[in-house]
């Protein structure tokens, strides 16, 4: 009833796909993306009878992690999520089995016209009709990534994996066009202008929340920026109910330049913080971003944006960074320039990766007609995606930012839930971008 077949992990090229479905002469075809997997008892039956109940083409199921540990195995929940129109991604985790209709299968190979040498698989799933997700454990997995989710979050941009995710971004932008969400080069809208006046040209806005260790870095880093006459900038920072010395440190601070803004007790988050900033009269015509355990690379950050600003009709301006620890050390993969962004197809394969970069500024009058959601996580992908559907983007190539890893990054050691979580509502925000790029 069943073909097993295995995959070394999900990068894959077409010619083994296309072998898979030559060989397969069973109703079903699982396949196996790890070795060494240990089925629950009555595990695959309950794979294939709910791949009969819900018609779907492929199903795959939450598992169990093991781990080699000093004296045996370590044995952990490992739940993925459910699969959305909106989930491109091509690291989307769907475990180690997956379990394919055949005759599906098959059809689907014969539709496969561009032979890849990475993104076979991914060609494959995203043709795929409906993908069913099975809440139940029904094997166990070997991990053998053991590293930690800030260690792993910048793989997909490690200059070493630049093969692959070109061929990654040539099969995502096949079917963008296949389904009729494809954008073409150069088709924008004109941005909106105000006659109301600015008090500067540029504000940094630094949204916080118990940082005392890193604020006054991250804002001196910030009022130490110069800027050539006659253009002008503050530095706005808004502090969301520290209770650790945060705003101590902020009001200690003496700088014309500096604004605080200190929130009141309602719910706000980071994207909430963004728009009490945009919103304030003292906000300048660019917005330019900078998290609050990060720092600037130089005293020139605020005058490239600008620059870049005013030589374009850019909705949005973003930078380069440098991954560094606290000592200022840097880390690997070093440089994150995200070079997959171009021009002409960016704001398509924006819609697979997973982060369009840092430090983000944005053309104020614009921003304010779109703000940000009210979330701590993918606000600012969220804000990118929207902007990128109708206005042009620029691109700064040069070392900008200081992105400072360290315990308390907010993705620096995530468990699977909080993973998990977070990689649904981006797969969310893309169904729904995918959804208005459809309708448009």
């Amino acid at each position: 009833m069943i073909n097993t077949f295995f995959l070394h992990g999900r990068v894959c090229p077409t010619k083994a796909i296309k072998e898979i479905a030559e060989k397969a002469n069973e109703q079903y075809t699982m396949i196996c993306l790890k070795p060494d997997i240990e089925w629950v008892y009555l595990g695959q039956e309950r794979m294939v009878q709910v791949l009969e109940m819900t018609g779907a083409t492929m199903v795959y199921a939450d598992r169990f992690h093991k781990v080699q540990g000093t004296k045996s195995w370590e044995i952990s929940e490992a739940p993925v999520i459910d699969y959305q129109i909106g989930a491109l991604r091509d690291d989307f985790d769907f475990g180690a089995v997956l379990l394919w209709d055949t005759a599906k299968l098959k059809a689907l190979v014969a539709q496969m016209d561009t032979d890849y040498e990475f993104a076979g698989l991914y060609d494959l799933r995203l043709r795929a009709e409906k993908l069913e997700h099975i809440p139940e454990y029904l094997y166990y997995e070997v991990e053998t990534d053991t590293r930690k989710s800030g260690e792993k979050l910048f793989d997909y941009v490690d200059p070493r994996n630049r093969a692959v995710q070109i061929e990654m971004e040539q099969c995502v932008t096949a079917h963008l066009k296949r389904i009729g969400a494809y954008l073409k080069p150069g088709d924008y809208k004109e941005l909106p202008v105000t006659r109301n006046p600015y008090p500067v040209t540029a504000s940094v806005i630094i949204p916080c929340k118990n940082r005392a260790r890193t604020i006054t870095d991250a804002v001196h880093s910030a009022l130490n920026q110069k800027v050539r006459a006659p253009y002008s900038f503050n530095v706005i920072v808004v502090d969301d109910n520290s209770t650790d010395g945060t705003a101590e440190k902020i009001q200690a601070i003496q700088d014309d330049k500096l604004v605080y803004i200190a929130q009141d007790k309602t719910w706000h988050a980071i994207g909430g913080n963004w728009n009490v900033a945009i919103h304030d009269p003292r906000c300048g015509k660019y917005a330019i971003q900078l998290d609050s355990d990060d720092t600037y690379f130089d005293e020139t950050t605020v005058q490239r944006f600008i620059d870049c600003f005013e030589s374009g009709n850019y909705g949005m301006v973003i930078g380069t960074y440098q991954l560094t620890n606290m000592a200022g050390e840097i880390l690997p993969p070093g440089v994150i320039d995200h070079r997959e962004w171009t021009d002409d197809n960016g704001r398509n394969n924006a819609l697979r990766i997973n982060g369009l970069g840092a430090p983000r500024g944005f053309y104020v009058p614009l921003l304010r007609t779109i703000n940000y959601p009210t979330t701590k996580y993918g606000e600012d992908y969220a804000v990118g995606l929207r902007i990128s559907r109708d206005y042009p983007i620029g691109r700064i190539y040069d070392v900008v930012y200081n992105c400072r890893r360290w315990e308390d990054n907010s993705d620096a050691n995530c468990d699977i839930v909080a993973m998990n979580r977070n990689n649904w509502y981006k797969d969310r925000l893309r169904t729904w971008e995918l959804q208005a790029r459809m309708n448009s």
